[in-house]
């Protein structure tokens, strides 16, 4: 009854014979997945948020620094993947290596990073389908597409009477159709998903080219602007300088969370050794290439200070006058956020799965549809959380609260790694992460540093969350736990020897 149990390999290998998912992803069909988790909300709304109030120019310094953190992360993500290559993600690896409890906080914290990623991405899509809907003269009302705190702001904006109440409408309905194909099945989600990447990247590619022709040097001057700091609500706010640029690291980090979902799907990839841990490095790094290039002409064509914060990719194009190339962008980010949608709940629903298969969570969550093969139950709660907060709650608060828990996740993935490797030299790992001990306290240091810089009010909610983990943990998880039947595990090594 140790919290400190770790799951045996051999376990996990058998529960990757009596897999009931579909394999049918291949590696590009993996990788594919990654761009598509990783290309979406980051880059087309934060990137907004980012220079505007906290990075400026030096935005491109902070995707450069956020990209550094998830390179040691994503090394290490593949080792595991290599070795075990189950649904879980982080949380399957921790429970080999490092124990339950380790295991189950990391899980704990891999559902704050799924749900919420997908949040803040169902509000971004609103945000850029209301956009799409005005360029052909169709506005929805204020208190129709934005949560109250937004929509007071925008109110006091326009200098007209606050509503009493609002709903992120576009927000909610686009979560129910996204949880609606999820339910259909991986294929067709995989189908769905790869349409929308290819549009995505020539978009993002069309962004650079084009958008380097209008870059004007000036607006870079200063590229790193002189620090200050605010009081906001009693709290302090740090913009520009360092901690600006730091803080604007924390918050672009939610662009990267995709290439960890590639994770997640182990158990619908055809041969999950060597294509998985392939396609978490792949995508990682073409996508930190575009990030830093975009992020480099939107502030070149616009002065930092002037951007949109909630399209700033299309409003980019329209102050310079190419108002033809909103409608390509604009269609595109809507587009390209649902996919990203649709990894994101993918991933959340496949980590459910694998701590419900461990006792963890309720038997609930891993059954599976009698013709699809998906866990359509956990798909459906996911769905209907993720719909009510994206209804009624602002975007940057839910994006922070992704990135808290996706930070500590990558920090316990490296540490958990290096104590398999210690552990358990003789497994057969068909991908070993290169200087492991360097690379992996790098990444330890990396993210938790960044863990800093996130601010005061995220940190509070955050800590409620684990306390709440906890608690669960004690009262539910440890009792009904697999590893309460060690003999079941015995039999199993027996069977395997």
């Amino acid at each position: 009854m140790s919290i400190w149990r770790v799951k045996p390999v051999s376990a996990f290998e058998a529960d990757m014979k009596k897999n009931d998912l579909k394999r049918v992803l291949t590696k590009w069909g993996l990788t594919s997945l990654g761009i598509g988790a990783i290309i979406g909300g980051g880059i087309f709304t934060l990137t907004g948020i980012a220079a505007h109030d906290y990075a400026g120019p030096a935005l491109a310094l902070s995707f450069v620094i956020a990209g550094i953190g998830c390179l040691f992360a994503s090394l290490c993500y593949a080792e595991f993947a290599s070795v075990l290559p189950v649904e879980g993600s982080a949380y399957a690896y921790a429970y080999g290596t490092v124990g339950e409890l380790f295991a189950w906080f990391i899980g704990w914290n891999l559902i704050l990073e799924y749900m919420m990623g997908a949040t803040t991405v169902a509000v971004a899509w609103s945000g850029y389908f209301v956009k799409l809907l005005h360029l052909f003269h169709i506005d929805f009302p204020i208190w129709l597409c934005n949560d109250l705190t937004t929509a007071t702001e925008k109110a006091r904006e326009a200098g007209i009477e606050a509503p009493a109440f609002a709903i992120n409408l576009p927000a909610f309905i686009i979560t129910l159709i996204v949880t609606s194909i999820l339910v259909k099945g991986i294929k067709e989600a995989a189908k769905t998903n790869n349409i929308i990447v290819i549009i995505k990247i020539a978009v993002v590619l069309f962004v650079i080219i084009a958008g380097a022709f209008y870059i004007d040097t000036a607006n870079w001057q200063p590229f790193v602007p002189e620090e200050t700091t605010t009081i906001v609500d009693g709290v302090e706010k740090v913009n520009f300088g360092f901690g600006g640029v730091m803080t604007a690291a924390t918050i672009v980090f939610f662009a990267y969370i995709g290439f960890d979902a590639v994770s997640t799907q182990a158990g619908e990839a055809i041969n999950p050794k060597k294509d998985v841990p392939f396609a978490i490095v792949a995508s990682l790094i073409i996508c930190t290439v575009l990030y830093i290039l975009v992020s480099l002409v939107l502030t070149g064509m616009v002065k930092y200070d002037v951007l949109d914060k909630s399209a700033p990719v299309a409003s980019a194009f329209a102050e310079n006058g190419l108002g033809w190339a909103v409608f390509i962008i604009t269609i595109a980010a809507t587009a390209g956020l649902t996919s990203v949608m649709l990894v994101m709940m993918l991933g959340q629903t496949r980590i459910f799965l694998g701590m419900a298969k461990d006792g963890l969570l309720p038997p609930f969550f891993k059954d599976l549809h009698s013709t699809f093969k998906t866990p359509y139950k956990s798909t459906y709660l996911v769905g209907a959380i993720i719909a009510l907060v994206a209804a009624f709650t602002p975007i940057d608060k839910v994006s922070e609260m992704c990135s808290m828990g996706t930070l500590l996740a990558f920090a316990m993935v490296c540490i958990a790694v290096m104590i398999l490797r210690y552990k358990k030299p003789e497994l057969e790992r068909p991908y070993k992460t290169p200087a492991l001990y360097l690379v992996g306290t790098l990444g330890v240091s990396f993210n938790l540093f960044l863990m800093y810089y996130v601010r005061a009010e995220t940190w509070y909610a955050f800590i409620i969350w684990g306390v709440i983990g906890i608690a669960v943990y004690f009262f539910y998880s440890k009792k009904h736990a697999k590893l309460n039947n060690p003999e079941e595990f015995d039999r199993l090594d027996e069977n395997r020897n």
